[in-house]
């Protein structure tokens, strides 16, 4: 038998580790003195504590390593899943590395362009976009991801061609979209694709997606690198409200979100003083 002490410096793990792991039903002693309370070990038990030594290693939860030790015959499929989510979280991370330089280096400044004249493909986004509690920027994102792939792919089997870069906007075109809109199954956006078609080719469109002008116009906008996010989203207005305008104002029932691999720009429509008399 080893002492708990005499297994700790065998398996390189602090006595307080032990009795933690003790406690949690991941390594127990082979013997516990009633009267002291001093745990004991044996030498087959080595091998136990080393296999928990490299699982715990690899970042896998007590909770996780007890189920793969417990259940032999899953614990690769265990590690697989514990893998993956791994590097889920390095992308998420190098992600994050990512835009923290981008915006420590130059922080993003509002700018003001001129969006000429374009026909669009429009298209409603599944919903729900929105939990109960919070809005789920990620889950908005995969749907949006997924239409405007879908809408890609049917506007080029159709004969047109994608000619500008897809954006987002919220589905409050119509009665219906507004009323939809403000219910938490939504749908609350649609996804705009820029195409390049004629006559017959728009023709050919199924009935789902609907053929659109977008009409020129002047914009501010503003493009934060990155993942979508309420922060992100926040800071975006903020800017947009506190650029100085002279005879002119900001229509936010006109706002858009250029979708980008590396970023998302958000957009809306200035409009002439004069013009709104």
């Amino acid at each position: 038998m080893l002492s708990i002490s005499d297994f700790s410096e065998m398996c390189c793990l602090s006595p307080q580790t032990l009795r933690f792991y003790h406690s949690e039903g991941l390594l127990v002693p082979a013997a516990v003195n009633e009267q002291t309370g001093y745990r004991s070990y044996t030498f087959d038990q080595i091998e136990r504590a080393m296999l928990i030594t490299v699982l715990r290693s690899t970042g896998m939860s007590v909770k996780l390593v007890r189920r793969a030790l417990d259940e032999p015959d899953t614990a690769n499929v265990l590690l697989q899943q514990h893998i993956a989510e791994v590097q889920r979280q390095r992308e998420a991370q190098d992600e994050a590395i990512r835009d923290a330089r981008e915006l420590l280096t130059s922080w993003p400044e509002a700018r003001v362009r001129h969006v000429p004249r374009m026909t669009v493909v429009s298209k409603l986004v599944p919903g729900p976009s929105a939990g109960h509690d919070e809005y789920d920027w990620d889950q908005a994102d995969a749907a949006m991801s997924a239409t405007v792939q879908q809408v890609i792919e049917t506007v080029r089997s159709c004969g047109a061609v994608v000619s500008g870069t897809p954006w987002r906007a919220p589905a409050i075109e119509t009665a219906e979209q507004k009323n939809r809109n403000r219910t938490t199954t939504g749908p609350h956006w649609l996804v705009k694709v820029p195409v390049t078609a004629d006559e017959e080719a728009l023709a050919a469109l199924p009935g789902d997606v609907e053929v659109q002008t977008f009409e020129a116009r002047t914009e501010l906008s503003i493009l934060v690198p990155g993942r979508s996010s309420m922060a992100k989203y926040g800071s975006a207005l903020s800017r947009l409200v506190s650029y100085p305008l002279e005879g002119a104002f900001i229509d936010f029932s006109r706002i858009r979100q250029v979708l980008y691999d590396d970023g998302v720009e958000t957009t809306v429509a200035i409009c002439e003083l004069d013009v709104a008399r």
